[in-house]
């Protein structure tokens, strides 16, 4: 895998919304969180429009996009926020011009299809990082902005990932795990199954997170992960925050933990829980597409 070139120090990157729109109120605040680490944002397009729960039409993304990743004075993408809509633009992105010009791609959410898509297609490194419209335009915690930032500008990224002291990791089934570290949100993941984008999981590190969705349809997902092959043929797994995954009536639904234990468990698969990165602060950010080593009775993450 092609890790993109570190940032510097002036570097412009290019904010781009491939999929909902963003809350107008944020896009100065949220120019201002890059802007506040040394970098010049350049804004796409669909950064100001809005087209139904879209943020522009679709071919007006996929071109924020293209024109972003072919113009030479970027030297990175940011998302900035998720929604639903990246998947409606696989097929107009241009994948051949992203790997001529290899560079950053940030975001995560419904940005989990772009990461699959470039990752797979492109043999290149892109980051599950806060986006500049739903986390950073408000500020974040120290450990979220030290992990963000070692991702944009750090030469060597090898080492080990930790999560912040206030968040215990936890192991479900010992044992040890390496290989390219691949997924993100759970619902993007399976809706990618059967498409020409289907996320190859075979011998790889499967991150799963999800915000917002009731235990029995977390179930549902896994299962469906499961029956597909997906998760049989990946070698470890790390799961980060199910956030705000509660049922509506608790006394007639497993809970996250339950689920885990039945579904994934038996499988025998290294399994790492509780690590901080999804739909919750703090968070780490994950170079998706790199090698990683889990161990998971000693609670290891190593980039390698």
């Amino acid at each position: 895998m092609i890790r993109p070139t570190p940032l510097k120090n002036g570097d412009k990157v290019g904010y781009v919304a491939p999929a909902g729109p963003i809350i107008k109120d944020r896009l100065e605040s949220a120019i201002n969180a890059l802007e506040c680490l040394g970098l010049k944002v350049i804004l796409g397009k669909s950064c100001t429009l809005e087209h139904g729960y879209f943020a522009g039409e679709d071919i007006l993304r996929a071109d924020d996009i293209n024109e972003m990743f072919d113009n030479k004075d970027i030297k990175a993408v940011y998302a900035l926020r998720g929604g639903y809509g990246c998947a409606r633009l696989l097929d107009k992105i241009n994948f051949t011009a992203i790997k001529e010009n290899p560079k950053a791609l940030f975001g995560y959410s419904d940005i989990t299809m772009l990461h699959i898509a470039i990752n797979q297609r492109c043999n290149l490194i892109t980051y599950h990082a806060p986006m500049p419209a739903t986390e950073l335009y408000k500020g974040i915690d120290k450990f979220t902005l030290n992990s963000l930032k070692k991702m944009i500008f750090a030469n060597d990224l090898k080492g080990n990932l930790y999560n912040p002291r206030s968040k215990k990791i936890k192991f479900i089934v010992e044992g040890k795990a390496c290989g390219k570290l691949t997924g993100g949100n759970l619902s993007i993941i399976c809706s990618s199954l059967g498409t020409d984008n289907e996320i190859d999981t075979n011998n790889k590190i499967l991150f799963i997170e999800e915000i917002a969705e009731e235990p029995y349809k977390i179930d549902r997902m896994l299962l469906q992960l499961i029956q597909a092959k997906k998760i049989n043929a990946c070698s470890g797994i790390i799961l980060g925050y199910f956030s705000n995954c509660k049922a509506s009536k608790p006394q007639q639904s497993l809970t996250i933990s339950e689920i885990i234990e039945e579904l994934l468990k038996p499988l025998g698969k290294p399994i790492i829980t509780g690590v901080a990165c999804g739909h919750s602060l703090p968070s780490l950010t994950l170079p998706m597409g790199a090698e990683v080593l889990i161990d998971s009775k000693n609670k290891i993450i190593k980039l390698v």
